[in-house]
């Protein structure tokens, strides 16, 4: 159930007599939701609670297969509906005995009582499906958005990165998450050519204590452990996507705060999550507080259900269809096959990829990236080490910051992933070069739709020109105009939060990728994250 706040307690009370009400700004006239104390369109806290009609359009779906809630069994259809009162504002829901559900359908809201909150769920009403209304902000006015350079001077050019190593990894390793960093940490600075005793910066996401296996315990952790005594460090899950913690390290080095920063990044959630199938690990309590308690309470309990609404709608918009994500998944596994390092291996065809069970439509199982236990590190370092280091180093041509859509995942962009295309549009402003000069791509896959929202965003097609680009899967194989995830991604290498993707790209640039070698890779682009913050690295050997 959500935390009700003195702020949203009146969204959460409103079923006690039938009403659906929510925050209108009385200088602008929008409607705010979630709760705020100002309006985020003219800032104003001129705000004032209002009762709406209950009527609203279903502006994305998922029907829901694989996950659930004490008391709501799967499968069950979570959407997101904008109320007449104003289509730009989206609540996440549920629909009640939904029967044929889609895009445009007309539904009346209808709340359902659990302890002392009313959820407002939906009924569809009978008739055809209607239109629905655009964004507020399409992907061409949000990359209008974007910030020149400040100045002609980039602290992407003070800093390399220096060396890179990796944990062991597999499937429910059971190994205690400390020993998987620091085995990734030691094998990096080995690579710089380095010692510990050379590192004076440490750099991590998301950072604190081990909760749910997406960490190791931090900075903190690893300090207790090495001892490094870094004059400069950083953790926190408000920063470009996963591989912020590499950004916040160059910008360090390049302020003088530190001349080798090991970042690092640990997951084990496919233990934690085994632990907690056990008994072995408690579950937290049953109230959830933040943006999760907008969209939880209704069933949506993972990431899948926000961009499976996203990715409806893209198919709705745009005529793509569940093949063209599976040329994503199949590209992955034939990169994957020549990388002895990856969780799957073994060929996939396209009637595998369809074939295979549903998890939240429209994604099946090949279409989620695959739960392991691993570390990764990357050792950032000043650009005039480059002559003393173990290994050629790999220059930071630019990188792609600029946060521009609206951070609540059901508020922002409904056609595609969240979060990308304001740091893709950033990074074209912070270079010269082009799309076109891009010898190999890495970009997040935490599911394929991340991935073919990156392709969109990046310009390495039109926005909506993607179930072209990838028909057939030619354009994005090892020999095609966008090598992608060359090591198997996350789909079939394994989800390391996308610092295994850096990693990758740093193997190509060096031109140590083996039999999935890209022949003389010398630009690479690598994104991270998505519905998150994220952020884009574009890389570039001498």
């Amino acid at each position: 159930m959500p935390y009700v706040s003195i702020l949203n307690e009146f969204y959460w009370k409103a079923g006690a007599d039938g009403v659906l009400r929510m925050q209108q700004c009385t200088s602008c006239a929008g409607y705010v939701h979630p709760p705020k104390p100002a309006c985020p369109r003219c800032r104003s806290t001129a705000l004032e609670i209002r009762d709406l009609s209950g009527l609203g359009t279903v502006v994305g779906f998922t029907v829901n297969h694989r996950f659930g809630l004490p008391g709501l069994p799967p499968p069950y259809v979570i959407a997101r509906v904008a109320p007449d009162e104003d289509p730009r504002v989206r609540l996440t829901t549920r629909l009640v005995e939904p029967g044929e559900v889609a895009v445009g359908q007309r539904v009346r809201v209808e709340f359902e009582q659990v302890e002392d909150v009313w959820l407002p769920l939906f009924r569809p009403i009978a008739g055809d499906p209607g239109p629905v209304a655009e964004d507020e902000e399409g992907p061409d006015e949000i990359r209008s958005r974007v910030r020149p350079m400040l100045t002609t001077r980039k602290f992407e050019d003070d800093v390399v990165l220096s060396g890179v190593g990796a944990s062991d990894m597999g499937r429910r390793l059971r190994v205690d998450p400390l020993v998987l960093t620091v085995q990734a940490c030691e094998a990096a600075v080995a690579d710089a050519g380095l010692t510990m005793d050379d590192i004076d910066g440490l750099s991590t996401y998301p950072g604190g204590g081990p909760a749910g296996g997406f960490g190791e315990g931090g900075v903190t952790a690893l300090e207790a452990a090495l001892r490094i005594r870094p004059s400069w460090y950083n953790g926190g899950a408000e920063t470009f996507g996963p591989g912020g913690s590499v950004i916040a390290a160059m910008l360090a080095v390049s302020a003088g705060l530190a001349r080798h920063v090991l970042c690092f990044r640990t997951i084990w959630q496919s233990t934690h999550d085994e632990m907690q199938k056990r008994g072995e690990l408690p579950f937290a309590g049953n109230r959830v507080p933040g943006d999760s308690g907008w969209s939880v309470p209704f069933g949506a309990t993972s990431a899948a259900h926000g961009l499976a609404m996203n990715a409806q709608r893209h198919f709705q918009k745009y005529g793509t269809t569940r093949e063209t994500l599976g040329w994503i998944a199949l590209n992955q596994r034939a990169n994957a096959g020549l990388n002895p390092a990856a969780t799957y291996r073994d060929p996939m065809t396209m009637d595998d990829y369809l074939g295979a069970r549903l998890i939240t439509t429209p994604f099946g199982l090949y279409d989620c990236d695959v739960p392991v236990d691993a570390a990764i590190a990357v050792v950032v370092s000043a650009a005039d080490s480059a002559g003393d280091l173990r290994r050629p180093p790999i220059r930071v041509e630019a990188v792609g910051t600029q946060l521009i859509e609206r951070v609540e995942w059901d508020q922002s962009t409904s056609t595609h992933e969240p979060q990308v295309l304001g740091p893709a549009a950033h990074l074209w402003t912070r270079t010269s070069l082009r799309p076109d000069d891009v010898d190999v791509a890495q970009l997040y896959d935490g599911f394929t739709f991340n991935c073919l929202s990156w392709i969109e965003a990046l310009g390495f097609c039109g926005i909506g020109e993607a179930k072209d680009f990838l028909d057939g899967g030619k354009n994005i194989a090892r020999d095609g105009v966008l090598p992608l995830n060359t090591h198997g991604g996350q789909l079939s290498h394994g989800r390391t939060h996308g610092m295994g993707l850096l990693q990758e790209a740093i193997v190509q640039l060096r031109g140590d990728g083996g039999e999935r070698q890209v022949p003389d890779a010398r630009v690479a682009v690598v994104s991270s994250g998505g519905l998150t913050p994220s952020g884009v690295l574009l890389l570039r050997r001498d």
